[in-house]
């Protein structure tokens, strides 16, 4: 990973700062987004009118994380053509609105292509912000930075269940949905903000608006980095920079962590809830252990973050998976509501955080002309298994199993996870 780009000190902390807050509120925006569906699962799962099945709920569920593969395959490398700040604020917009036609939707179809739609742009809002966030912060606290950034994606999850908790039991789910619009209101300050990529400026040969920008934001002009063009991130290109001999392993370990990552957050995400409730818990238990699964992974991971740029991102993340699954596995027994709250909050930091660390090592282990680009082919992959974890929570739930089995097949995820970060390659002269 080269880091001359912006000096070896970094960028100014004004200029991380506002980085990091734009791309935070996006995050943050898309984390409501996606956590919704766990949210108002268990009104849906009762509502008459659609009288939809457990396995029917997990692959509607699915909807969005089929527009999020496709969105994250396409938009990061997009974005290397028309400038990642443009695509950042396109996004948001784009998956605001479709939660407003999702919270009009009338029957399941409607809803589901909503919820498909809106998915394009919360695909390419995380390879995107990730982009800038690593651009904008200094070598030495990109893992932390990242990991403050990100905590805005527990923190949206957080507040769909406690908006859920408020509004759904006298206006329905359909207005917890709705509140979903509300990141329209901020797209203006948002653009205002967050200033272009230096390294796209520069990829696309203009000089002059990179240097005029860097006059403006107080800092030195980055090294001219290498063309960001179509002939350098078209399709063909960023597969060889992403499968090149020397970086095929690292490919690997990180799209199977990530797929197990993102199998782990959705399903859970979705179905824990669900889960708890035929666990003997009723709704308000339910959705409160979903606020402490979120609200300690914003914390943790901000926490990891630290400790990964102090000791090594494989080395923490791989053991913060190994904890997540034992604590998961825990849950398969009764316990008091406080140590459930405490095995919880494991889990979100064994899964949320850690995944989240992981991609963010994932944006700086690649060339910075296909920064974007890679973590979007990453995050694409691992898009499938964010599908497959809502659907497998539905299938065991409709099976007939015992409730422990969910546990289980997700414990089992968890390891698998941890594995393949232990044998990720460390990258010479790089994060450890």
């Amino acid at each position: 990973m080269n880091t001359q780009h912006m000096g070896s000190s970094g960028p100014p902390g004004r200029v991380t700062a506002k980085v990091l807050f734009v791309c935070w509120l996006a995050i943050l925006f898309e984390g409501y987004d996606v956590g919704v569906m766990g949210a108002i699962l268990p009104a849906m799962a009762e509502d008459k009118a659609w009288n939809l099945s457990p396995l029917e709920l997990g692959a509607l569920s699915s909807y969005a994380l089929l527009g999020m593969f496709l969105g994250a395959l396409v938009i990061g490398t997009v974005s290397e053509l028309i400038g990642r700040r443009r695509m950042l604020l396109v996004c948001v917009t784009l998956f605001s609105l479709c939660m407003g036609g999702a919270a009009w939707a009338p029957t399941p179809e409607w809803f589901g292509g909503f919820r498909f739609v809106g998915g394009l742009g919360l695909g390419g809002v995380i390879p995107v912000a990730a982009a800038l966030t690593i651009e904008y912060s200094a070598v030495q606290r990109r893992s932390f930075n990242y990991g403050v950034m990100y905590s805005g994606y527990s923190l949206g999850i957080l507040s769909a269940a406690a908006v859920a908790m408020f509004l759904m039991q006298e206006h329905g789910w359909r207005a917890v949905v709705a509140i979903g619009l509300l990141p329209l209101f901020v797209i203006w300050p948002m653009a205002r903000a967050l200033p272009e990529s230096l390294e796209y400026l520069l990829g696309q040969g203009r000089d002059d608006e990179a240097k005029a920008l860097c006059s403006r934001l107080g800092m030195e002009l980055p090294q001219k980095a290498a063309k960001i063009s179509g002939e350098i991130t078209g399709w063909r290109q960023v597969l060889a920079e992403v499968f090149a001999r020397n970086n095929l392993r690292a490919t690997i370990c990180f799209w199977c962590a990530l797929f197990c990552g993102l199998l782990l957050i959705y399903g859970l995400n979705t179905w824990l809830p669900s889960i708890m409730r035929r666990s003997g818990y009723d709704l308000g238990s339910s959705l409160s252990l979903l606020i402490v699964f979120s609200l300690a992974s914003a914390i943790g991971g901000m926490f990891l973050g630290r400790a990964a740029d102090r000791f090594g991102v494989r080395l923490m993340v791989a053991m913060f998976y190994l904890l997540g699954a034992l604590a998961i596995l825990a849950l398969m027994w009764p316990h008091g509501m406080i140590f459930n709250y405490f095995l919880v909050a494991v889990a979100g930091i064994g899964t949320i955080s850690a995944s989240l660390i992981l991609t963010g090592y994932l944006a700086s282990y690649y060339p910075a002309r296909v920064r974007a680009a890679a973590t979007g082919w990453g995050l694409s992959f691992s898009r499938l298994g964010a599908m497959t974890g809502p659907i497998i929570g539905g299938y065991v739930a409709g099976s007939g199993l015992g409730v422990e089995w969910n546990f289980i097949v997700f414990t089992a995820i968890a390891l698998l996870a941890a594995m393949a970060v232990a044998l990720l390659p460390r990258k010479p002269g790089a994060d450890r």
